[in-house]
């Protein structure tokens, strides 16, 4: 995004509302009806989730957290808060900026279920984001 969009998102100057709040919100529906929007992906019962959004100058990047009791991971449903959320920012900045793109999205960590413990030990996918 250009940075006048990214500094009226963090000003909370966008004509449609405080963009971050809206989008967390729906990162955070996103998360629990994962199982509606993918096929095959199992429904399972998401005991909390947490969206958080780090504003830099030219991007606002987005980190899900998803955590379940259930016997398997939920991973599907942490990456679908990621997308939606971004969606939901490129619809309310669209009107400053479609020039916008959603960048690339990267599971970093999973705990738990059949497949046991997976963490990212590549490179970061984006020079600006941290480990």
């Amino acid at each position: 995004m250009t940075s006048e969009t990214a500094s009226a998102v963090a000003q909370g100057a966008i004509k449609k509302g405080d963009v971050l709040a809206v989008a967390r919100v729906a990162g955070i529906q996103a998360a629990k009806r994962t199982s509606d929007l993918l096929p095959l992906c199992h429904p399972l019962l998401v005991g909390a989730v947490t969206v958080n959004f780090e504003i830099n100058d030219t991007s606002i990047e987005i980190e899900a957290q998803v955590e379940t009791v259930d016997r398997t991971g939920v991973e599907m449903e942490a990456l679908t808060a990621c997308g939606i959320s971004a969606l939901t920012i490129y619809d309310m900045c669209k009107s400053l900026d479609r020039g916008m793109v959603i960048g690339e999205v990267a599971l970093w960590e999973k705990t738990g279920g059949r497949s046991g413990h997976y963490r990212r030990t590549d490179a970061p996918l984006d020079s600006n984001l941290s480990d």
